[in-house]
């Protein structure tokens, strides 16, 4: 029955690929562990983070067109790669702790959570969508935000398992979990791969000629709408992460140390939610580009607000601008998680379906960028602005330099903004596009 294949060939294994790659956002749970236990600060690990983010945009968009081909080559590569990287990584941890300070074990590290992890983040994100969005092509929007919010999901539900592992498998315990989870999740995206398969009755649209690729079907559209959804993507991205990657310290200033972990759990719900929500919204509308409208004014807002009432300064203590933070905190993850979801049904309005997976692919560099930029940009501003002291709770804090961010923020996501409105070219869903529904 086609209501029930929707669900077991692309709808689970979707979430059985985005639920184990999502758990790449779990790293700020074990980082400090495993700085502490192979000798490294924790900075100089944190590359690791980043590099799995890079690599994740950068084999998405070289190997889109392997996607494109072959789903069940890619969800197989997907989960060799990531769950061999997951224990690859596992191996340099317990080899440093052997070999404090050794720089092999570091860029080992490196290697394996960032290079080769980040192979089977960049094809696992890829291979369920454009599928999905086959089999559900009146709830294209839904059927991918679904997919996209396990990966958003992903933190929240693995979080509390890793914690649990860490506390519970003794001395060495943060090898062993990786070494553990490796095999877990290579169960669960070995599974998602053999059930992944398009609808029987799609055909690939032929190509008029061996010259007809990606450039030829960005050309059909003029070039400055794919260049707009780019950088929408990318500021949204940017912005995102350059808010989220400082929220602990955020929520502490305004006097909520206590709840860090409640809040994070929270804010991760709202990064799901987003992503679901925002996309099955889209389905409802004639140009998915409003979403994006949506999002960034939803931005600019709570932003502008946070940034006139200097709420990460004044929070503490005042229960209404600690609701403000904490509303901001909230509406950033939802839109930071909606802009993913909207990418790959709004290419396809704009593109059609033919080369789906290829121009995805190459749009998520823009993700390869902003892992790079949005964290270490935010970081750059809190450690040269304002001033750090110690609060009540010991936390060496910097409430101006938090609130600086917001200027940087507010800042791009007008700029997002006006690309949306003036650059993108709208595009109505029920105009048959020749490059794939035909």
């Amino acid at each position: 029955m086609k209501v029930q294949n929707k669900w077991i060939r692309a709808a689970i294994p979707a979430l059985l690929l985005h639920c184990s790659i999502g758990t790449v956002y779990c790293w700020s749970i074990f980082s400090q562990e495993i700085a502490d236990y192979i000798g490294f600060s924790k900075g100089a690990t944190e590359w690791a983070f980043s590099f799995a983010i890079f690599f994740l945009g950068m084999s998405a968009a070289f190997l889109g067109n392997i996607v494109e081909k072959d789903i069940h080559k890619s969800s197989l590569i997907a989960a060799i790669s990531f769950a061999l990287g997951m224990a690859g990584t596992g191996f340099f941890i317990y080899y440093g702790g052997q070999h404090k300070g050794s720089p092999l074990a570091l860029i080992g590290i490196y290697v394996c959570y960032g290079f080769i992890m980040g192979i089977g983040l960049g094809t696992g994100y890829l291979s369920p969508v454009k599928t999905l969005m086959l089999w559900f092509e009146d709830r294209k929007g839904l059927a991918t935000g679904l997919a996209v919010a396990g990966f958003g999901a992903a933190k929240a539900i693995a979080s509390p398992i890793m914690q649990a592992l860490l506390d519970n498998l003794g001395e060495g315990g943060i090898y062993k979990m990786f070494l553990i989870l490796a095999a877990v999740y290579f169960v669960m995206m070995f599974t998602g791969h053999l059930l992944l398969a398009k609808p029987a009755g799609w055909h690939e649209p032929a190509k008029k000629d061996k010259g007809e690729g990606i450039l030829a079907t960005l050309k059909r559209e003029p070039i400055t709408s794919y260049i707009g959804i780019w950088l929408m993507f990318y500021i949204n991205i940017t912005c995102g992460l350059a808010l989220i990657s400082q929220e602990k310290m955020i929520v502490k200033c305004i006097g909520l140390a206590a709840s860090v972990g409640i809040i994070s759990t929270v804010s991760a719900v709202f990064n799901a939610g987003g992503r679901l929500g925002f996309s099955a919204w889209a389905d409802k509308m004639k140009d998915r580009n409003t979403i994006y409208k949506l999002i960034f004014i939803l931005s600019i807002v709570f932003t502008g607000v946070a940034i006139l009432t200097s709420g990460i300064k004044n929070g503490e203590g005042n229960i209404v601008l600690t609701i403000l933070v904490l509303a901001l905190i909230f509406v950033v993850n939802a839109g930071y998680g909606g802009g993913f979801s909207n990418v790959p049904t709004l290419l396809s309005d704009h593109y059609g379906m033919g080369s789906i997976s290829a121009i995805h692919g190459i749009t998520l560099s823009a993700w390869a960028f902003a892992g790079l930029t949005g964290n270490q940009i935010a970081n750059l501003i809190v450690n040269n602005t304002g001033q750090f002291f110690q609060d009540s709770h010991g936390n060496m804090i910097n409430p101006a330099g938090y609130q600086n961010v917001l200027f940087f923020t507010i800042t791009l996501y007008v700029i997002a903004l006006l690309i949306s409105l003036f650059l993108v070219k709208p595009c109505k869903k029920d105009e048959k596009k020749k490059t794939g529904n035909n």
